[in-house]
């Protein structure tokens, strides 16, 4: 029998997914237990044919006792937690879904845009305890959004900012500029964004590249009303750099959706601030997101186990020549 194993808790949960891993007559083994940092992986890699991954990483270690293991499949987009170059050394493909979710994550970017703007979250704790505290918000339209990282969720919420009367500007080196020109999207330089845009929104990948991206230097550049949103990776921003900001009223407000550790450690003082909307990393938490996801791993896996190589498989060329070193 093929045995799956995934440490991603929704995969095999929604849509169409469920019935088909069953009528392929697959084995689902999860390892998604909180109390342990591998989830319970090291138990059932070793008969595992694929490896679907949530959060919980992948390294060398993890591979060791791989010995049935066809390939490595993201239940999302970023790789950060997977070492790629282990998985290459091992002849095992790595793949990952892009675009699957980014209507989803979008969606929730923009839905934080008009929690911070409209103070819902206040006002909704301000009601159900008895109280009348309205407070002026402010409109999104004609205000300017900064994106940083024009992909396929940063293109996305481009097009429904757009469509509410927002000012569009974006950073990213490998941005499609065919895309910023049709739509009136300004690219700039990072610095540059900070200092023009009333919302920033990040959805870069995460990783030493971009640790601290988002520090106390680049705060500064933002204009006082301005508000931060992340919903790209927790080391992204710089947590206590942000903290800083909001006390001294040097930013107007902030949106997480991404954390260093997950769950967080609450004591850090972001999570009490009256201007900070958390959400539990759930950009992508829709239910036609997680289906579309699962049915491009389920395709992927399909792929690997009649001996291809997936079309989403991001080291396939390095796998091609390690291979044809072996051979040489």
């Amino acid at each position: 029998m093929t045995v799956i194993v995934t440490t991603s808790p929704g995969f095999g949960k929604h849509g169409r997914v469920p019935d088909l891993i069953a009528r392929k007559g697959w084995e689902l083994v999860r390892c998604t237990d909180p109390d342990r940092a591998d989830g319970g992986l090291s138990e059932h890699i070793g008969r595992a044919d694929a490896l679907v991954v949530g959060l919980i990483g992948v390294t060398e270690e993890t591979l060791a006792g791989a010995s049935a293991l066809k390939g490595v499949l993201k239940h999302g987009v970023g790789v950060d937690n997977i070492d790629v170059s282990a998985c290459t050394a091992h002849g095992l493909p790595v793949t990952n879904t892009p675009g699957a979710n980014a209507g989803a994550v979008a969606e929730l970017a923009l839905g934080l845009m008009f929690a911070l703007a409209r103070n819902i979250p206040r006002g909704h704790a301000s009601v159900v305890s008895g109280g009348w505290d309205r407070q002026v918000g402010t409109e999104l339209s004609g205000k300017t959004l900064g994106i940083v990282g024009l992909g396929n969720i940063g293109r996305r919420l481009a097009l429904m900012a757009r469509g509410l009367g927002l000012s569009v500007i974006a950073t990213d080196p490998y941005a499609d500029k065919a895309f910023a020109t049709s739509h009136d999207i300004d690219l700039m330089d990072l610095d540059v964004l900070l200092a023009q845009a009333d919302y920033v929104s990040l959805h870069v990948f995460g990783g030493s590249d971009n640790a601290a991206l988002i520090d106390a230097r680049r705060l500064a550049l933002m204009k006082p009303t301005a508000c931060l949103l992340n919903l790209a990776r927790g080391e992204v921003v710089d947590m206590d750099a942000l903290a800083d900001a909001l006390d001294r009223n040097r930013l107007g407000g902030a949106a997480l959706d991404a954390y260093v550790s997950e769950p967080p450690d609450i004591s850090h003082r972001l999570f009490s601030h009256s201007r900070v909307v958390c959400m539990p990393h759930s950009g992508a938490d829709t239910a036609e997101a997680v289906e579309n996801v699962g049915l491009m791993v389920v395709e992927d896996i399909e792929t690997l186990l009649s001996g291809g190589m997936p079309a989403r498989c991001l080291n396939a060329a390095d796998l091609g020549i390690a291979k044809k070193d072996t051979a040489s």
